[in-house]
């Protein structure tokens, strides 16, 4: 697991210094980015977005516990954030998907918002998304 971490890290640190994909960053602005880190934080990259063009992009989430797992309900970082679900309880196993749509109207620049997923997971109640954009006019 702390293989994958110093990975993840590794892509991320590169990748922000402009060494990794250097002259490639509208195939990766444009395409996205899901990551899964060891503190279930789920991220996605919309990449560079119009303020007049809403975004949308849907979570999986899976039960990967011997039990069921409730979702409670999802908060937001903001009311240009709303989430909805396909699925509040799920069987060990099971997954749902969880669709974040973002509105930049009024944004410009880089944005991050977190969406948290509330749980009846004792050791990890809350699963945090977030998500990613430079807004342009």
């Amino acid at each position: 697991m702390r293989k994958y971490i110093l990975i993840i890290l590794v892509f991320l640190v590169l990748m922000s210094s402009g060494c990794l994909f250097k002259g490639n960053e509208d195939f990766i602005h444009n395409q996205g980015i899901e990551n899964r880190n060891s503190d279930k934080h789920y991220i996605w990259n919309f990449g560079k977005i119009k303020q007049d063009k809403i975004v949308s992009h849907v979570f999986k989430i899976i039960n990967d516990t011997a039990k069921t797992l409730n979702i409670n309900r999802t908060d937001t970082s903001c009311g240009c954030t709303v989430s909805s679900i396909d699925k509040n309880s799920l069987l060990p196993g099971e997954s749902t998907g969880i669709e974040v749509r973002f509105n930049p109207r009024g944004y410009n620049g880089p944005v991050e918002q977190f969406i948290y997923v509330n749980t009846d997971r004792l050791d990890n109640p809350i699963i945090k998304l977030i998500i990613k954009a430079r807004v342009e006019k």
